[in-house]
């Protein structure tokens, strides 16, 4: 299998593509994938070329993290949960997610989702008590890893200039549903950076691998009930 990757030595750097040779299971990870072409003391490319070991990002290993998210074969996910077997036999592509500056290799810069979250005060002051029916919704939507492959997939996203994103909308919905302070001030955010630029494509429920139901919380947010 040959694997191609978009490699960037730095942010300043221009990217370029390398090739790698891999002979393993089909049953491995695409992280197992990653560990294993760096483990060898000299890594080389598919020509026998020395190769500078690759830059990615982990934690969990269990898809709990996010940190591990890249661009597989041109569709956004976490490598610890995609596997060798469901990809093209031939040749598979690593790359970077392309909306957010990259730092190096597959690694990228995501502050600007906590940036946003911060220009919103999108956290909870004083908690507040709420019906047991939201409960379940508050659960689910509090599971998000902010991995950003809802932001990458996202046909309207502009790298967090004008629309946040999904992940904002879950954030916003759990402030306004349990705080008790600025409730209000989220609400216009979500309307300004949000309601007023998604086009309800719905490809970030699609992508989320904790399989949040953003429509829910939209609607919850747009029908402006009282919590």
């Amino acid at each position: 299998m040959r694997v191609k990757i978009l490699r960037q030595q730095s942010p300043v750097s221009k990217p370029y593509w390398q090739t790698f040779s891999h002979d393993g299971s089909p049953e491995k990870s695409v992280a197992a994938l990653l560990d294993e072409l760096n483990y060898t003391d000299d890594v080389v490319d598919i020509d026998g070329n020395p190769a500078g070991r690759i830059s990615w990002e982990c934690s969990c290993l269990q898809g709990m993290c996010g940190g591990c998210a890249m661009v597989i074969c041109g569709r956004p996910a976490l490598a610890c949960e995609t596997f060798l077997r469901d990809l093209p036999k031939d040749e598979i592509t690593l790359e970077p997610l392309r909306k957010f500056p990259t730092v190096s290799d597959l690694v990228v810069d995501r502050s600007v989702i906590q940036e946003n979250l911060k220009i919103a005060n999108a956290w909870i002051e004083e908690y507040q008590p709420t019906d047991a029916k939201e409960h379940t919704h508050q659960y689910t939507a509090a599971r998000c890893l902010k991995c950003g492959l809802c932001l990458e997939i996202c046909p309207n996203y502009d790298r967090g200039q004008r629309f946040y994103g999904a992940e904002f909308v879950n954030d916003a919905y759990l402030v306004v549903s349990r705080s008790a302070n600025h409730k209000k001030e989220i609400r216009e955010v979500y309307k300004k950076h949000f309601a007023a630029g998604c086009s309800k494509s719905l490809a970030c429920e699609e992508i989320c691998p904790m399989k949040i139901p953003t429509l829910a919380s939209m609607a919850k947010l747009n029908r402006g009930k009282k919590f």
